[in-house]
């Protein structure tokens, strides 16, 4: 069908079909990504289309005539009312216009690169710990032995909860991040009884804090504060039990597939271990190269005309920034892996726009500490055994990661 533009309706231009919900790796799904993209710069998944190139992904992000669909991923799975349709679209990521923008101005203090500096020695702390259990045995499992283990202290520590609550908290989270997959229905119960325990141990907090403000993330936010305009009780419940989710699992499941890429790239592993330095660097390239989010939703609210195609209102689209990210028109030799790169545009995983990453400053620091920390202590990793990633159409990361690497002497460690 030809649109009032003359252009064809992005349904009927015959664009090629794109699905690797089945690939194993990012590779594998970059292989599919990429005999798309050599066809046109939009494609159709199975929820829709999707944005392949860089240049389309940096506008769309930006273009106010797109907003994060009500839901997120709902919708599109047939969820458009219910207790998860609710709770999801309270969400601060499912927000968008000047409510959005209100919200993140109160909040921002909080999440700016001087508030989010105070929790480096926590890290570092987390880190080193989880580190030296395995540096003597000489293997380990990545997603089980560091990854897993990994942000929820961190993340705890950053709203105040105590070391004790850390193993439930992060059950919890496992159970209330399913809301924003693409099996909800399946998962409903477990999201519900989940969400209502979070929100319950959040508002104790709250509460307690009200009385004796410290120096953490929850007291932060009591304090926020915008022209006279405050956080109510239920905006600092949702906004906390959110940030605790997300800066939970897609950490952990990053630091995995970042360690994963660099393991099949030893001259990388080796580089870095030697050169702590390019930490910062490391983290943007194993992102760009194998970022465990494929892509962000959108939705249009007028017809949008994009690359000689018309997307008509209402149309859910996947900026697909893991494209993005590869694409040649951008970036020279994208399937290199390579930590010094240097003039590269920034890799898009982080979003853009409105919906930029609240917690960029926190999860960069995660990254940077836990890879400088592994490949420095850890050296010649070798992948001991399958290392299948999970569907890479919601959040990924390899479901496990065994490797094994040089013992180090640990004698030093002893006498200092």
């Amino acid at each position: 069908m030809t649109t009032a533009t003359g252009n064809p309706s992005v349904f009927d231009a015959g664009l090629p079909f794109i699905d690797y919900s089945g690939a194993q790796s990012p590779d594998e799904a970059q292989a599919i990504i990429r005999q798309a993209r050599e066809q046109s710069p939009i494609a159709i998944g199975p929820y829709g289309p999707e944005v392949l190139t860089y240049d389309l992904a940096h506008a769309v992000l930006r273009d106010q005539r797109f907003r994060v669909p009500q839901g997120m991923y709902l919708a599109a799975q047939g969820i458009t009312s219910g207790p998860v349709w609710d709770r999801v679209c309270s969400t601060i990521i499912s927000i968008d216009g000047p409510e959005h923008t209100r919200l993140r101005q109160l909040v921002a203090t909080a999440f700016n690169r001087r508030a989010i500096e105070r929790l480096r020695t926590t890290v570092v702390d987390v880190v080193s710990d989880l580190v030296d259990r395995q540096v003597a045995r000489g293997h380990c499992d990545v997603v089980t032995d560091i990854a897993r283990q990994y942000p929820t202290p961190v993340i705890c520590a950053l709203l105040g909860a105590p070391a004790e609550d850390w193993a439930q908290l992060s059950a919890w989270v496992d159970d209330f991040m399913q809301a924003f997959d693409w099996h909800v229905a399946q998962h409903e119960t477990a999201i519900l009884t989940a969400w209502d325990a979070l929100d319950a141990y959040i508002d104790d907090m709250v509460v307690r804090r009200r009385h004796t403000l410290t120096d953490d993330l929850i007291s932060d936010l009591i304090r926020a504060e915008e022209d006279g305009d405050r956080l109510s009780a239920d905006e600092l419940r949702v906004l906390s039990t959110s940030l605790l989710a997300a800066g939970t699992d897609t950490t952990r499941n990053q630091v995995a597939g970042s360690v994963h890429v660099l393991c099949e790239h030893p001259e990388q592993w080796a580089l870095l271990g030697a050169h702590p330095d390019l930490a910062g660097r490391a983290v943007e390239e194993t992102m760009r190269h194998s970022p465990v989010a494929i892509g962000a939703v959108r939705m249009a609210l007028e017809d949008v005309e994009l690359a000689g195609i018309t997307i008509p209102t209402g149309t859910f689209v996947l900026v697909n920034t893991a494209a993005a990210n590869r694409d040649p028109a951008v970036y020279d030799d994208p399937d290199r892996l390579d930590i010094t790169r240097e003039g590269a545009p920034a890799m898009q995983t982080f979003g853009a726009g409105t919906h930029y990453c609240l917690g960029v400053h926190l999860a960069k620091m995660e990254l940077a500490e836990a890879l400088a920390h592994m490949t420095a202590r850890m050296p010649n990793p070798r992948v001991t055994g399958p290392a299948p990633w999970k569907p890479l159409a919601g959040l990924s990361g390899p479901i496990t990661l065994p490797i094994a690497f040089d013992r180090v002497d640990q004698s030093w460690r002893a006498a200092s």
